[in-house]
């Protein structure tokens, strides 16, 4: 996609809101949604989009209580207040997954890091 297609389609989305939308399109909202998810006025509340940095500090805290709920399973196995195998075992392949994903992504922007420290401007 070329520069000039996403500034111009970045335009468009900018210049119409969903309200506008929906009118022009003659959408029924009520069947869309539920009269009670939408609030009074029918301006919706999201949330604000997350910084790459926020992203990936809750990520990072996601692993860390995977890490520490597979910790206590097995802790909890080891000194025989659960008996479940299946569970324990679970939770640890669940944190044994997180953590390699969150690796893999490490290494990502670590090479994306490099990669533009080498560009020349």
């Amino acid at each position: 996609m070329s520069i000039e297609t996403v500034s111009s389609a970045s335009h468009l989305i900018k210049k119409h809101d969903g309200e506008s939308w929906l009118r022009n399109n003659d959408l029924e909202v009520n069947k869309l949604f539920k009269t009670s998810d939408i609030p009074e006025g029918g301006k919706t509340n999201f949330e604000s989009p997350k910084t790459f940095g926020q992203f990936l500090e809750d990520s990072l805290v996601k692993v860390n209580s995977l890490q520490q709920e597979a910790n206590s399973s097995v802790e909890k196995l080891a000194t025989g207040k659960s008996k479940n195998m299946h569970e324990t075992l679970l939770a640890v392949e669940k944190a044994d997954i997180a953590f390699k994903a969150m690796n893999q992504i490490r290494l990502k922007v670590l090479d994306a890091y490099k990669e533009v420290m080498r560009m020349q401007i």
